[in-house]
């Protein structure tokens, strides 16, 4: 979180609730299975479980999971209900396992609240729980054993990011750690670290202690690029499309929708956005530049 905040967006600048749902419609009729609501933090919609709700009764239409990203700091007292509603998969983000280091982190207090929240999605089944972990040189990186350590008994998949350039997070090349540069760490303690199997579209690179219950994984945003395999498409909490996290080009569906453009125009504009596509991020260190925005991942 930086020092100063974030500035908020205009509620009228956001997608309102109808429009969330007629565009997430509109890609499970073109074949989305998959649909995670992500960040800025998704509890704080008062509309939440409704939208949920309402997203699965797509399920007969073919979309196969509902997915959240959260930061877990409400998210055991909320989740029975967001269950009930029809979420499916769960990501919670952690960057330690400190909580005076989490204070310093994320600027406010509630680590123990991830921690149950983290375990009461384990106590409902949710199989695996993932958690977000992105590696920062300087500050957590003496953490990565401790991490993997916590998948020996629990149904964790942690997941390893690498520290990627946002507007406002201070980037700083000497801060990134690579995913080769975490193995190594991780292989002194467990020799054994094995590579899994991953799917062509998988963005993640899968890894596991034999024996241990969980498993681990590795986003390799900066030293590895995936574009090449991977089909998410993003929307902004503004209803911008980018077909790729960190292109520059984004296209409103916003803005379209209250054009009044027709759903074949509509899927006109998404078909030529998707089409210019690139096999890999251009300019990785021009990120620095871009903003980092809630958004809604649209995968599958």
């Amino acid at each position: 979180m930086p020092e100063d905040g974030v500035d908020l967006t205009p509620k009228k600048k956001l997608l309102s609730f109808e429009e969330i749902l007629t565009i997430t419609k509109l890609f499970v009729k073109e074949g989305i299975t998959k649909i995670r609501l992500t960040g800025g933090e998704p509890l704080v919609r008062a509309d939440l479980i409704d939208l949920i709700g309402e997203m699965n009764k797509l399920r007969s239409d073919g979309l196969q999971s509902i997915a959240m990203t959260t930061n877990g700091v409400t998210l055991a007292r909320k989740l029975p209900k967001l269950q009930e509603a029809g979420l499916t998969h769960l990501n919670i983000s952690l960057d330690t396992l400190i909580p005076a280091k989490f204070e310093f982190i994320t600027r406010r207090k509630g680590w123990r609240q991830v921690i149950e929240g983290m375990d009461r999605a384990l106590e409902l089944g949710y199989d695996p729980v993932k958690v977000n972990c992105v590696v920062m040189r300087g500050r957590n990186e003496e953490e990565i054993c401790d991490f993997v350590a916590m998948t020996e008994n629990k149904n964790l998949d942690i997941r390893f990011i690498e520290y990627m350039p946002f507007d406002g997070n201070k980037w700083n090349h000497n801060k990134m750690m690579t995913y080769r540069d975490m193995l190594t760490v991780i292989r002194e303690r467990w020799p054994e670290f094995d590579k899994l199997t991953d799917d062509v579209s998988d963005t993640s690179k899968a890894y596991k202690v034999p024996g241990f219950k969980g498993q681990v994984g590795f986003i390799t945003s900066m030293s590895e690029h995936f574009c090449g395999g991977c089909n998410r498409l993003r929307m902004t909490a503004d209803g911008n499309l980018k077909v790729c996290l960190f292109g520059a080009n984004e296209v409103s569906l916003r803005d379209a929708l209250r054009s009044g453009i027709s759903e074949d125009d509509l899927l006109e504009v998404i078909g030529a956005a998707v089409k210019r596509k690139k096999k890999q991020h251009a300019g990785m260190f021009n990120l620095a530049k871009m903003k980092n925005r809630p958004m809604i991942l649209i995968g599958g």
